[in-house]
């Protein structure tokens, strides 16, 4: 991975901006506006893991990321708000944020604090046994909650795997149309996730 340049943003605007993130199927609705936001250092098996599974390739794909942002003295498991990276062949740059955690009260009354964007790194952070600085978000409206349940048994239960076979769950969706609980990071930050037009989901 070839980084040309990082540029670095602080704790303050990487909350304002978060409060500006809107649903992937209506922007306008900022899901973590009222939200209480902050970044905290929490080990990763007290955090719920919402998917079955972990991709080698893309775990892989972050670990290059961590080692790219190491040569530039940035940590990715301590960025005190948030980067944009410039990359060698891309034209606009590529926003990395740290995990986002969101406190999530499930039926059976028990908090699970869900790992609603950051799995891959995450789990990086497990095998290199590190504390990894996540983006903690309490205080979601009751009408949208994460799209998909903690998986039941935590990270016991989750595979590392080189592909998904067809029929496998990935997830354990809460609704019907679960695409209307997505949020949408792109709607106040650039390319979350990897290039536009191109886009890999780095976990």
């Amino acid at each position: 991975m070839d980084i040309l340049k990082v540029e670095k943003h602080s704790a303050e605007e990487l909350l304002a901006r978060l409060r500006r993130v809107g649903m992937f199927t209506d922007p306008a609705r900022h899901v973590y506006r009222d939200c209480t936001i902050s970044l905290e250092k929490i080990r990763p098996e007290f955090l719920s893991p919402p998917q079955t599974y972990v991709l080698t390739g893309e775990l892989l794909k972050v670990r290059q990321l961590r080692w790219a942002l190491r040569e530039h003295g940035i940590d990715l498991f301590a960025l005190d708000g948030y980067v944009s990276i410039h990359l060698a062949g891309c034209e606009e740059p590529v926003d990395v944020l740290p995990p986002v955690v969101e406190e999530s009260i499930e039926a059976d009354g028990r908090p699970h604090l869900l790992i609603c964007d950051g799995m891959h790194r995450v789990t990086l952070a497990r095998q290199e046994n590190l504390i990894p600085q996540v983006i903690y978000v309490r205080g979601l409206p009751a009408d949208l909650p994460y799209y998909a349940y903690p998986v039941p048994g935590g990270w016991a239960a989750v595979e590392m795997r080189e592909d998904l076979p067809p029929g496998y769950i990935k997830k354990w969706h809460r609704i019907k149309h679960y695409k209307t609980l997505y949020r949408d990071f792109n709607t106040a930050f650039q390319n979350v996730g990897g290039p536009r037009g191109n886009f890999v989901k780095q976990g």
